[in-house]
């Protein structure tokens, strides 16, 4: 593990002790610090919590919220559950794609934004949803997204 990687980790390690139930605290908690959850992270944080790497990737890949890649400086997340989709979640979301030059699930190439499907923001009675970084926007659709957007100069 490189030093970069270990100075990013090992305060993480040091606030979540062996204990059971301790590893989505943890993953959380180095995401918040690092931005993601870094693959070459796994083995340390399976040996720090006697657990096997196929234990702790098993949950970093099952749990949609953790990347193993960094965020764009922008994070876009369209909710695709029933609700928001009977309300055109679909068509949103290809509209974000191609207003942004991004695809789903990655990062746009110069780092300003990425495009996130997700399932269920809690705003079905409200849909389509979506969050823009840390904020929440119900009943939208492509000229709300195009104003938002626009907001965050994308």
């Amino acid at each position: 593990m490189d030093s970069s990687l270990n100075s990013l980790l090992a305060p993480v390690l040091a606030d979540h002790p062996p204990a059971p139930g301790a590893l989505l605290p943890l993953l959380h908690a180095l995401q918040e610090r690092a931005g993601h959850v870094p693959p070459e992270a796994v083995q340390a944080i399976a040996e720090h919590l006697n657990l096997s790497r196929a234990e702790v990737h098993g949950v970093i890949s099952y749990y949609h919220f953790f990347r193993k890649a960094p965020a764009g400086r922008t994070v876009l997340q369209i909710c695709r559950a029933e609700a928001c989709q009977a309300r055109g979640a679909e068509s949103l979301l290809a509209h974000a794609e191609q207003r942004l030059a991004c695809a789903s699930h990655s990062t746009r190439a110069d780092g300003a934004v990425t495009v996130e499907p997700v399932y269920c923001l809690g705003l079905c009675a409200s849909s389509p949803a979506l969050m823009l970084n840390d904020s929440v926007h119900a009943r939208m659709n492509a000229a709300k997204l195009d104003a938002l957007l626009e907001k965050e100069g994308l």
